[in-house]
């Protein structure tokens, strides 16, 4: 199944917003529904490929043929930009300014390599296409030329499992669901469960460093590579000989997060763990997010770890995001306070004796236990929100989310910061936006924050977003943080990153990209400024 073009998912499990919701917006936020809907796929307006019938016989021979090359109009348009809210807003409105040339499907690494020979010997570019998630910029390459998404869907296989060394080799076209269910067939799991598990592939999941909901057990993507082999204009680079290896700089850190800017991962190699036994979520309110962040950094520097551990601030309590199945109906949250969710999975036993201990430290520290139902319907409605967020742009809201990063310390002053730049660059007529967050991730030595922004469209919606992007982009830096803990860099967050690494760092990764792709023919400007 494809996903919609003009949102997220599966469309047939779109629905409107609640009347409590609704209203709540017409009443904090001024929302006005708009009076016209998204075009519709027919009424987009195409142009023709630019490929020439040389270069078009040329990519097909990479392939096996004309049916593994598609430029009709449908294909072009369903493989154009990601799925971020101005991304929405323009596909919606028929702007298909970054349209691919074509799309081309490999079936194996060597027809990647042939393909990527094939665009630079015809003056082209190519990007990688997973599941389409991207939501910063990272499907909308610059560089001025002619591109084709070279969409990896074909290669899905589970390649082999190594129950010795708990391992196991993926295609990197394996979509999160089938991934898993191929893995729990033989006993084991990944235990990688972003927010946009159900579209998302394991490639993308290397490409940019994703990091899933359940990260507090599992760890994030990036730590549970280990070997990569990647598809490059000059040919192929293997990594990952030993789980860890004292042999130079470790080229996997270096292609890991690298978003398709120095080559395609056509196989992936992972540790994987045993399908758990038992797995229970909890719901814990704290008086403050400042009590709810001690708590969570007790856990996380000091033990026991639960499985799953995320906070959610005052307001996002408030409005119900902690649920987003919640929203609007009697179960949303009533209380003040901080929503925070545990979860632990393993063995009974495990989970058990990691669940008592927990429960004690954050009891200590302030938490209230409310049971097992919020932790609950957390868990049955973890990858709703992008359904959330396109039914609040039928609405006439503008939604949109931004994460970052940073060291515990300077965790408070980051979110302030943050929440500032957005509150004050997006208040319109003197309406504030609605500004929610919550630390989605934890390690011993800090925190990410993710926040979502909830306001009016205005007349200029896409304009009025770039201002406050900038400025919380901006707040970012200044106040220590990182540019992106795991949503990646792409274009939007390419010049901020670039500022991140340092001049000298960045030089670095351009040295390695002009070795890689020496004729700029991977995702140009994605990343990396094109040179």
């Amino acid at each position: 199944m494809d996903m919609l073009w003009s949102g997220w998912g599966d469309p047939a499990k779109a629905a409107p917003l609640p009347d409590a919701v609704t209203g709540l917006l017409r009443d904090l936020l001024g929302v006005t529904r708009r009076e016209e809907g998204p075009a519709s796929l027919d009424a987009v307006e195409v142009p023709a490929s630019p490929l020439g019938d040389e270069a078009l016989a040329a990519l097909a021979a990479c392939v096996g043929g004309e049916a593994h090359v598609a430029t009709d109009a449908e294909s072009r348009v369903r493989h154009t930009r990601g799925k971020s809210t101005p991304d929405l807003l323009r596909i919606r409105a028929g702007d298909v300014a970054d349209l691919p040339a074509a799309v081309v499907l490999p079936g194996s690494h060597d027809e990647v390599l042939a393909v990527l020979r094939a665009c630079a010997g015809h003056g082209l570019s190519a990007v990688p296409f997973g599941g389409g998630t991207s939501v910063v910029g990272g499907l909308a390459p610059d560089g001025g030329r002619p591109f084709v998404a070279l969409d990896l869907r074909r290669l899905d296989r589970l390649v082999s499992v190594d129950e010795v060394s708990r391992t196991a080799t993926l295609q990197p076209g394996l979509r999160g669901p089938r991934c898993e269910a191929l893995l729990n067939e033989r006993g084991w799991t990944l235990g990688h469960f972003p927010q946009s598990f159900e579209w998302a592939t394991v490639g993308g999941f290397a490409a940019a460093r994703s990091s899933g909901q359940a990260s507090a057990g599992y760890g994030r993507f990036d730590e549970m590579v280990l070997g990569l082999t990647v598809a490059t204009p000059e040919g192929t680079v293997e990594t990952g000989r030993a789980p860890r290896s004292a042999a130079g700089p470790d080229l996997r850190q270096l292609l890991l997060g690298s978003e398709g800017a120095f080559g395609v991962i056509t196989a992936v190699t992972v540790r994987v763990r045993p399908l758990p036994e038992r797995r229970v979520y909890e719901g814990w309110r704290f008086p403050s997010f400042e009590a709810g962040a001690a708590a969570l950094r007790a856990l996380a520097q000091d033990g026991p770890r639960p499985t799953v551990l995320r906070l959610s601030d005052e307001t996002e309590t408030f409005v119900g995001l902690a649920q987003p199945d919640a929203i609007g109906s009697a179960q949303a949250p009533a209380a003040a306070g901080c929503m925070a969710i545990a979860g632990y999975e393993g063995t009974a036993d495990d989970t058990a004796e990691r669940r008592e201990r927990a429960a004690a430290v954050l009891a200590g520290l302030g938490g209230e236990l409310i049971g097992a139902e919020p932790g609950e319907r957390w868990a049955h409605g973890r990858y709703d929100a992008p359904y959330l967020r396109d039914a609040l742009l039928d609405a006439g809201a503008f939604a949109e989310t931004l994460e970052t990063a940073a060291f515990w310390s300077a965790v408070p002053g980051l979110y302030t910061a943050v929440r500032t730049a957005l509150t004050d660059t997006l208040t319109a007529g003197g309406t504030p936006p609605l500004v929610m967050c919550h630390i989605s991730h934890v390690y011993e030595n800090g925190a990410s924050l993710y926040f979502t922004v909830v306001s009016a469209q205005g007349e200029d919606a896409l304009a009025h977003w770039d201002t406050a992007k900038r400025a919380a982009n901006e707040a970012i830096l200044a106040a220590g943080g990182t540019i992106s803990h795991h949503h990646g860099v792409g274009t939007d967050h390419r010049d901020w990153y670039a500022r991140e690494i340092g001049p000298v760092g960045l030089r670095m990764l351009q040295a390695v990209k002009a070795e890689t792709d020496p004729a700029g023919v991977l995702s140009p400007g994605v990343l990396l400024p094109v040179r």
